[in-house]
């Protein structure tokens, strides 16, 4: 098990980004309109968060909230035009009316961003069948096109699909627990379709940090719970660096015990 669990903090301008680097976030995802459940932000909030921190930054490409993929053009015109800027990793996901995976959709915006390593999202958790999603898009996987010869989910692995933000369940970790599990251990197994890496985000509890860490999971996504005051306040360090240290308490009790 890898001593070091990926921290990746919502980010919504510099301010945040900057509180959650000084935490302890390892990347941030970063979207505007929380309203809406994280949208595509513009090119000039991309380019001052850039400015402002070190870390990795996934930005969202995602015009309207709920999973089906609209103007799917404009989508591709932000994404080129963030790839212009310097965005070098995304966020995606989107569903046909039946709970598939938008292909075309995933299809157009993949060959945008070509050679960037990007996360399917939580359009997951509402997918009609979990499983035949994750095999439908295993040829997004490992496109060959960023330096590095490391596995999915690795900063210095093959750009593609190498990522799926999840909480196992549309109601959240605490529901969808015993998914994660399974599907961890199919993943550790190398079974096709579970390739890329789990991120455990959606109503996640520090509670829950210990029992994820012990099967091996090992990133993991925050909003809201870096945020004590709300989505109208910003990030807050100290919070990050709560989920931080948690996080690297539970791997050190989990290397002790085991």
């Amino acid at each position: 098990m890898s001593k070091h669990a990926l921290l990746e903090v919502i980010a919504l301008g510099p301010q945040d980004a900057i509180a959650a680097q000084a935490g302890g976030a390892d990347r941030l995802e970063l979207v505007t309109d929380m309203a809406a459940d994280g949208l595509t932000p513009p090119r000039a909030a991309f380019a001052a968060i850039r400015a402002a921190v070190d870390i990795p930054l996934r930005v969202m490409l995602r015009a309207a909230d709920g999973f089906a993929a609209g103007d799917v053009a404009a989508l591709c015109e932000d994404a080129a035009a963030l790839r212009a800027e310097g965005a070098d990793e995304f966020v995606l996901g989107f569903l046909t009316p039946d709970g598939r995976p938008d292909l075309d959709a995933v299809r157009a915006l993949a060959e945008v961003i070509d050679g960037c390593r990007w996360t399917f999202h939580r359009a997951i958790d509402r997918a009609a069948d979990r499983d035949a999603l994750r095999k439908e898009l295993a040829v997004f996987t490992g496109v060959t096109g960023v330096a590095g010869a490391a596995g999915p989910g690795d900063p210095s692995g093959p750009g593609g699909l190498d990522t799926y933000l999840t909480a196992g369940a549309v109601a959240g970790v605490d529901t969808g627990l015993p998914t994660l599990l399974a599907e961890q251990a199919r993943t550790a197994a190398g079974e096709p379709g579970y390739a890329p890496r789990i991120l455990v985000g959606g109503g996640l509890t520090l509670g829950q940090l210990p029992t994820l860490r012990a099967a091996g999971l090992d990133a993991f996504h925050i909003g809201g719970a870096a945020r004590p005051a709300g989505w109208s306040a910003p990030v807050d360090a100290a919070a990050v660096r709560e989920w931080r240290e948690a996080l690297d308490g539970a791997v050190d009790g989990a290397v002790a015990v085991g």
